[in-house]
Formats: structure tokens, C-alpha cells, sequence
């Protein structure tokens, strides 16, 4: 059985594969309609040609729109390729003479099937095609028996058993390739999301040593110099006592930093707005919070990190006045949003940033990937940065 990951690659491809055999389809129904216009060949029936034609035109059109606007399952590839062989098949019957101009239409059917990483259909519509090809030819040497059997057509036939063959092949190639390339990418999501758990117990186990030993032992050393002040007023030990109180701030915020208690505590939407009051404190751009309810998922720890990396790269690069920072959950996914009207980037420079060191941005898309999620970012120069990341919600 498939990996639901190879399942899910194979299926996006494969609906790919028909929206771009959809597009280019009606172009192919044009070509045939100059049949006779420019070969002149002489049509068996050619209103009844002309009547398949502009039928087989009009459904390629509703198929078209249909799978531009509405996602489709594995069955679409079966539909529309028995649809085109069933048309090509009857046109040619219809045709008389320009089914020899048809052939390449028949090399075609298997070469549009083998990209949909379905090597069953491929072979399937490779040996129908051949059959279709050979049972025209039947129908009309029967038909008139001036045209005969021409030894060519068994030749033909070969051919197009051949194509069947090389095509579903290179569809069983692409299906192989594919496996291995997504079993490649399910290895790097485990080992990501086994770096993340690790990370986050080194940072809770630092947070609660820091807590713990240091900052107990700078409070308790503030005190000694309080009660030494209040006996013995000295600008020595009022610079030190402001010193510790200076020192004993910095590991709170480095322990926030590390393991936010009030993440851990109240959730992710109090841990963000908190977040979000403290870069609006320093004056510096106004927040626009908009924050929905989530309580505690799963990936609340890698949201609020993604969240104050965002944050700290407007205020740090982009010269923003205003931020935006919305949280929602709906269909379940949980969505963050992180927007600024700053100074705005070259997308593209991200994996230049990456090689020079710079590696916050990219490894936070690492790692909400690797939850099954997606990390979206829209910016140019001159025209500000928005960030949209979505992450599965099983609750």
C-alpha cells in the first residue's frame, strides 16, 4: 500500500497531468478540423465527421472548465482518456481517407497518459489505442474494397504496441523516482520534527535551570545589598543592587524567551497577544492584533517561535509603521498571519541569506513543513511583507 504521502504527491501530479492534457486537448481538436480544409482529403461522411468533431470540441471545453475549477480525483484520468480514445476511434471510422492522417494522433494518447503516474492506464490505453488503430482500418477495408489491408497498418500497429510499452515504462520510471523522492523528504520531516522536540526540551530543561540557580542567586544576592543600603547608605552598593536588578531582568526575559510560561500556561492567543504588547511598548510601530481563541495545539510552540522571529525581522529590517498579527483556526488547520507595511524583499534572496548564515526565516519553513503545513510569503521591494502559515489542527 502507497505511503499517504506518496499518495497525496502522486494524486496532486496526476490531477496536473489532466488539466494540462485538458489545455492542450482543444488545440489538438483544431488540427483535426483542418483535415480537410488543407490535406483535401475526401471524407466517407463528413457531416457525421463534422457533427463527432464539433461534439468531441464542445465536451474537451465543459472538461476543461470543470478541472480548472474544481479539484479531481483518480478517475479523471480514466474519464478523459477513454473520451478521447472513444473520439479518435469514431472520427477516424467517420473519415475515411484522413484516418491515415490521424496516426499521430494515436502515437499521442499513450505519451499524455504516461505523465499521470498511472502505468496501469498507460498500458491500458497504449494496447486499446493499438487495437482502435487496427479495428478502423478492419471497418474500412471492409467498407470499400478498393482500399484493401495495406501491409503498413500491421506495421503501424506494431509501433503503437511499442509506444505502449516505452510509455508505460516511463510512467512506471516516474512512479519509482517519485517514491523515492518522497520517502527522501518523509526521512528529513522525521529527523526535523525529532530536532524540534529535542530543541524545545533543551530549551525548557536551560529556562528552568536559568530559573532556578542563576536568577534565584541574583534575587537573593538584590536583597542582601537592599538590607546592606537600608543600614548603610553607599553609592557602591546602590550601583550594585542596580546592576542586579538590571541582571535579574535579563534572565526573566531570557527565560521567557526560552520556554514562555505563559504559553505553556494560557495558550497561544494570550501568549501572542502578550507578544504583540510587548513590540508595541517600545513605541517603535503600531500593532493591529486580530486574534482568535485556539487554546493549546500541538504546534503552539513552533507558532509563537515562527511569530517572534517575524517580528523581530520587521522591527529589525523592514522600517515598518504598522504590523498586523491575526490568528485564526477554521477547516481544520490553524492560521497565523504576520503583515507590515515596511520595505518588503526579494523572496528569492532567501536562499542567498541561507548560505551567508541568516538561517531563522528558512529553518522556520523547515520545520512547519515538515508538520504538513505551509509557510507562504508575499513582499517585493517598496511594498511591505505579508506571512501566511497554516499548520494541521487534529483537535
Amino acid at each position: 500500500m502507497p505511503h499517504p504521502s506518496q499518495s497525496r504527491v502522486v494524486r496532486r501530479y496526476t490531477t496536473e497531468a489532466v488539466r494540462v492534457t485538458a489545455i492542450l486537448r482543444l488545440p489538438l481538436i483544431g488540427l483535426m478540423a483542418l483535415l480537410g480544409p488543407v490535406i483535401h482529403v475526401t471524407h466517407w461522411k463528413p457531416d457525421v465527421f463534422a457533427g463527432l468533431l464539433i461534439g468531441y470540441a464542445a465536451i474537451a471545453l465543459v472538461w476543461l472548465i470543470f478541472v480548472l475549477v474544481r479539484e479531481v480525483g483518480p478517475w479523471a484520468g480514466w474519464v478523459s482518456t477513454a473520451a478521447d480514445v472513444t473520439a479518435v476511434v469514431a472520427l477516424c471510422i467517420a473519415s475515411g481517407g484522413a484516418t491515415s492522417v490521424l496516426l499521430p494522433v494515436f502515437f499521442l494518447l499513450p505519451i499524455s497518459v504516461a505523465f499521470q503516474y498511472r502505468p496501469r492506464l498507460t498500458a491500458i490505453v497504449g494496447v486499446c489505442t493499438a487495437v482502435g488503430y487496427q479495428v478502423v482500418w478492419i471497418v474500412y477495408s471492409k467498407r470499400d474494397d478498393a482500399v484493401g489491408f495495406p501491409d503498413e497498418v500491421y506495421l503501424y500497429f506494431g509501433f503503437l504496441l511499442w509506444l505502449a510499452a516505452a510509455t508505460t515504462a516511463l510512467s512506471y520510471v516516474l512512479v519509482r523516482r517519485s517514491a523515492t523522492v518522497i520517502s527522501l523528504m518523509d526521512v528529513r520531516k522525521q529527523l526535523v520534527a525529532e530536532s524540534m522536540v529535542a530543541e524545545e526540551r533543551e530549551r525548557r530543561q536551560l529556562a528552568e535551570y536559568l530559573h532556578d540557580g542563576p536568577l534565584q542567586n541574583v534575587l537573593a544576592a538584590r536583597l542582601d545589598v537592599e538590607e546592606a543600603l537600608e543600614r548603610h547608605p553607599d553609592e557602591m552598593l546602590d550601583a550594585a543592587e542596580s546592576a542586579l536588578r538590571e541582571t535579574a531582568a535579563q534572565l526573566r526575559s531570557t527565560v521567557t524567551t526560552l520556554h514562555p510560561q505563559v504559553l505553556a500556561q494560557l495558550g497561544l492567543t494570550v501568549a501572542l497577544r502578550e507578544l504583540a504588547d510587548l513590540y508595541e511598548r517600545r513605541g517603535e510601530v503600531e500593532m493591529v492584533v486580530n486574534l482568535g481563541e485556539v487554546g493549546h495545539p500541538d504546534s503552539q510552540e513552533l507558532l509563537y517561535r515562527v511569530a517572534r522571529e517575524l517580528l523581530t525581522n520587521v522591527t529589525r529590517h523592514a522600517r515598518a509603521t504598522k504590523i498586523e498579527l491575526a490568528l485564526d483556526r477554521a477547516d481544520g488547520r490553524i492560521t497565523l498571519t504576520v503583515a507590515d507595511d515596511g520595505a518588503g524583499f526579494d523572496p528569492a534572496v532567501v536562499p542567498e541569506r541561507v548560505a551567508q548564515g541568516h538561517i531563522g526565516l528558512a529553518s522556520n519553513i523547515v520545520r512547519v513543513e515538515s508538520l504538513g503545513g505551509t509557510f507562504d510569503v508575499t513582499s517585493s521591494p517598496g511594498a511591505g511583507t505579508r506571512v501566511v502559515v497554516t499548520v494541521p489542527d487534529p483537535d
